[in-house]
């Protein structure tokens, strides 16, 4: 599975305004919403703040993957977003995050978002990665970091 197939040009943020957890889920339901015509940004973003309540999805290393299900998607739809100044976000280790990679996955979806997961957070583990994407200029330069990652697998 390559992040590619998963996120479209169109859904990287470069900048997110939110400085808090809340904020910056509910900024990115409504980006995410305002993006596809049968998400709901109300639903969306009960559904990751109530995944997010679970525990945290702060990965660690400056890393986030809020995700969740929904009925309304027929597969799953992914947005980038970043907060170049890091925002506390109940991480593993402490640290601010700075990158957020939402995951929603229709409600009949098991094995391809677990998947996605996985591979989503494999590729962020990767220092050199993370670096790039905090240093890209713009959302498209953000993006082409996605693709020129995937190309290597």
């Amino acid at each position: 599975m390559k992040i590619v197939d998963l996120i479209r040009r169109d859904m990287v943020v470069p900048a997110l305004q939110a400085t808090d957890k809340r904020g910056i889920l509910e900024e990115l339901a409504q980006y995410m919403a305002s993006h596809h015509p049968r998400i709901d940004r109300s639903t969306l973003s009960r559904v990751l703040i109530e995944r997010e309540q679970l525990a945290s999805t702060a990965i660690g290393e400056g890393v986030a993957i809020p995700h969740g299900k929904l009925a309304a998607v027929g597969e799953i739809v992914a947005c980038l977003g970043r907060v170049p100044a890091g925002v506390e976000f109940d991480s593993m280790d402490g640290q601010p995050t700075y990158l957020f990679f939402v995951l929603v996955a229709p409600e009949s979806s098991t094995g391809a978002h677990l998947k996605a997961l996985a591979r989503i957070s494999r590729v962020f583990k990767d220092p050199e990665f993370r670096r790039r994407l905090l240093a890209a200029s713009d959302a498209e330069a953000m993006y082409h970091v996605v693709a020129d990652e995937d190309a290597k697998y």
